[in-house]
């Protein structure tokens, strides 16, 4: 009786295993790129997994967000497609403004950017607030999110009544996303509204590093379904 339990027991950790690693399983580089260039493809139709964390590697270390789909279902959707594409890979945290956000999405390769800096998608509605630690899409009016994410270093709920609709929050490293460095402030990545950022996206990488060389560098989100 014990030794059926045990093997029954090791066969439901097996398949959990395997589970998650069909979860945790990313595109072969030639397929997210492929991905990456199809805007259009049914690939980026695909829904959110009702929650899931995403393991953020950073040139200061790793952080977790947790993604509830239901805070906010079209910004959950655009972020877990873009993540498990590889979009944000090798990319830099371009805005971090002191006691205010830090801010990532531009990536590194301008052809990237050319076909998604203005691949917008609808707003969702705001229904949990932009404390310390939540992740939101930046915007620059009604219906303009694309790619660019922050997280808030402080509470910033005065952002709720402008539409910003947080898709989750930190779990994890929180003290990583603090450390991101801040020196640039708006200079390096700031002017989203005003239009500013046209270097970031004609330049990539290879601006920013030249121009803000002490950027933090975003090296790879992991995506791993929780339910």
């Amino acid at each position: 009786m014990t030794r059926r339990f045990v093997t029954a027991i090791s066969l439901v950790a097996a398949l959990s295993s395997a589970c998650v690693r069909r979860h945790n399983s990313s595109l072969s580089p030639a397929e997210a790129r492929s991905a990456l260039f199809a805007p259009s493809s049914s690939f980026w139709t695909t829904n959110a997994p009702h929650a899931f964390d995403a393991r953020v590697e950073t040139s200061k270390g790793t952080f977790t967000l947790s993604i509830e789909r239901d805070w906010a279902p079209l910004g959950a959707d655009r972020f877990y497609n873009l993540a498990r594409a590889g979009f944000f890979d090798d990319s830099r945290f371009s805005r971090v403004v002191p006691h205010f956000i830090a801010q990532f999405g531009i990536p590194g390769d301008p052809a990237v950017g050319a076909i998604w800096q203005h691949r917008t998608f609808a707003d969702d509605a705001v229904t949990h607030s932009n404390v310390r630690g939540t992740i939101a899409f930046a915007m620059t009016g009604p219906n303009t999110r694309t790619t660019q994410l922050y997280i808030s270093l402080v509470d910033n709920s005065r952002l709720d009544a402008q539409g910003f609709a947080p898709i989750g929050r930190v779990i994890d490293g929180m003290a990583v996303v603090d450390s991101l460095y801040s020196g640039y402030g708006e200079n390096s990545g700031g002017g989203v509204r005003a239009g500013k950022q046209a270097a970031l996206f004609s330049g990539g990488n290879a601006y920013l590093d030249r121009e803000y060389p002490k950027l933090d560098r975003l090296i790879h989100i992991t995506v791993i379904d929780r339910k």
